[in-house]
């Protein structure tokens, strides 16, 4: 200050320094005057001094004012805020109680800042997915609160570390008419504008929409029916019945008269607390999500006591009030169908291997979830048998079921168990042929991970021992007698726990099997449902709201591509 600001430095001097010559004049003050006198001073000068200090503000080249800036527009690409949030006086305030030097640009300037923000993410994860052998992809369409529609495009891939990584490239503005043609050119441009090779996308799991099968199918990529969307086909069908039809819209009709009414909303907590029931609001069922109606007639069913006299209570209402055979048919339904909610959730995950859980769980639903039981009414076992014979025919697809095996065989938690004789012999014969196909090197690479990994910690020694056993043996072999040795092992050791992470294991092992974990990542990293682009529906609702609708499409895809890719670590 002294240096730089004088003029301040001086006046802060005055503040502190007490003039001697003053102190001997005052020396009939009682002390307690002087306490009163020198508190006063005191506060006087640190009013003073912080006064000086805020009018002192960063200049806005220096690097605190640009890290909080920069902290901020991290803060509103992320999190999706409004750009007008930094001149709202609240948010002002609190960061102005942060720091009492640092200025707030306004909207404009971080508007301004987001395509330079979006740039150099862009480069991050372009340099992120670059090093990735193998990727596949998951695509959708969407149309914004405007009405204006959206393609979108997600990668995944397992990273250097063998870790499953996921990460969204594009929402590009499509307006041109949503045919096969088109999409199948848009999404070729997809990847050609990331630089990302045609032969190097395992798969592209999608919904059922005609026209994206039809884009697969002129591209000649190899596409998955995203299992969710043929999951809820499934439910649909084996829910399509009369009496179904009929009891569903009447708990909708049970359910919209208490969404609506806030007395029967009061009622309703007065019954359940006499009842001795969970204090749960009832669920409105959404006709796009089987889960949904599960949920509504769980609820539903969970509070039949009190929702009845909440109903019988009210003359207008008593029309409302389901008879026997309504909850009968709601009962069958829900213990038709509950058991599926779980693998759902199971297989809509980014962050774990899925595709290799698609074979077991369709065995699981034919050997025990939808196996009729002793106990199970007519129509209970009608639904499960409708649910269960479209499953089946939906997944006799000889290329998909190829795919799907030979994940399920390099998953070491299943290997071939779920596998009928004559699949084990195709997908081994399949899976030598994969192996054979020529890859760029990466040994260095694997070598490098090896290092983290928890087998360096516990028997790494161990693990070099055998593998210097195992290439002596192999010297004197050909490479498909080798691919065999290797699968024998490989199915020699114990399947490990259904809890456990695939990947890891590979990671740990990768020594041993370096023939079969070439293609491990080839096709482990495959999504078995498309909710990666569902999820990003959600966040581009999000940002596209009712007070952003004059958003460019640049920018729409700018801060759904920060939202989903920024790192603010």
């Amino acid at each position: 200050m002294k240096i730089h600001h004088p003029i301040q430095y001086g006046e802060l001097q005055k503040t502190i320094t007490i003039n001697p010559k003053k102190q001997s004049s005052d020396s009939s003050i009682t002390d307690k005057d002087n306490e009163k006198s020198n508190a006063s001073c005191s506060s006087s000068s640190s009013s003073k001094q912080k006064s000086i200090m805020e009018s002192m503000t960063y200049d806005k080249s220096s690097k605190r004012w640009v890290s909080l800036t920069n902290s901020v527009l991290g803060c509103l690409a992320k999190d999706m805020l409004l750009f007008y949030t930094c001149e709202k006086d609240g948010f002002k305030k609190m960061l102005k109680t942060f720091d009492s030097r640092y200025n707030l640009p306004g909207r404009k300037y971080f508007s301004a800042a987001t395509p330079k923000l979006y740039q150099s993410t862009h480069d991050q994860v372009q340099e992120e997915i670059s090093e990735a052998l193998f990727f596949a992809g998951t695509t959708d369409l969407w149309s914004s609160r405007t009405m204006e529609p959206y393609m979108s495009y997600t990668v995944h891939y397992v990273d250097k570390d063998w870790n499953l990584q996921s990460r969204h490239l594009q929402t590009v503005f499509f307006p041109d008419d949503h045919t096969g043609e088109n999409l199948a050119h848009g999404l070729k441009d997809t990847l050609d504008s990331w630089g990302l090779k045609e032969e190097n996308q395992v798969c592209l799991t999608t919904d059922n929409g005609s026209n994206i099968v039809k884009a697969t199918q002129l591209n000649n990529w190899q596409r998955l029916q995203c299992f969710g969307h043929r999951l809820h086909l499934a439910v649909n069908s084996g829910l399509k019945d009369d009496r179904i039809d009929r009891a569903i819209r009447i708990t909708k009709k049970v359910v919209s008269s208490f969404s609506y009414s806030y007395k029967k909303k009061r009622e309703l907590e007065k019954k359940q607390i006499e009842a001795e029931l969970p204090k749960h609001s009832l669920i409105t069922a959404c006709d796009t999500r089987w889960g949904s109606t599960q949920k509504m007639i769980e609820r539903f069913l969970e509070q039949e006591r009190a929702v009845q006299q909440v109903l019988s209570a009210d003359r207008k209402s008593v029309s409302l009030i389901p008879n026997w055979q309504t909850i009968e048919v709601l009962e069958c339904v829900n213990s038709a169908i509950s058991p599926l909610a779980e693998f759902t959730d199971a297989l809509s995950g980014e962050k774990h291997v899925s595709v290799s859980m698609v074979m077991p769980v369709i065995a699981l639903l034919n050997d025990d979830i939808l196996s009729p039981k002793p106990e199970d009414v007519a129509l209970t076992t009608e639904i499960k048998t409708r649910i269960l014979k479209y499953m089946n025919e939906k997944y006799k697809d000889e290329s998909s079921r190829a795919l799907l095996n030979i994940a399920t065989f390099l998953d070491p938690r299943f290997k071939n168990k779920f596998l009928t004789d004559e699949e084990k012999f195709d997908t081994m014969t399949k899976l030598k042929l994969e192996i054979l196909e020529p890859l760029e090197p990466i040994v260095a690479t694997e070598g490098e991970n090896l290092e983290d990994s928890p087998a360096k910690k516990l028997c790494l020694g161990n693990l070099f021992k055998r593998r210097d056993r195992i290439q002596e043996t192999n010297k004197d072999l050909t490479p498909g007698e080798i691919i065999n040795s290797e699968i024998e092992r490989y199915l020699a050791l114990p399947n490990i726990d259904y809890n456990s992470e695939p990947l890891q294991w590979w990671k740990e092992h990768l020594i041993i099997f370096p023939k079969l974990s070439s293609v491990v990542k080839k096709f482990l990293c495959i999504p078995a449902t498309s909710c990666a682009s569902e999820r990003l529906f959600s966040v581009s609702g999000q940002i596209v709201s009712c007070k952003r609708t004059c958003l460019k499409p640049d920018k729409v895809d700018q801060l759904v591509f920060l939202s989903k890719n920024l790192r603010l670590d």
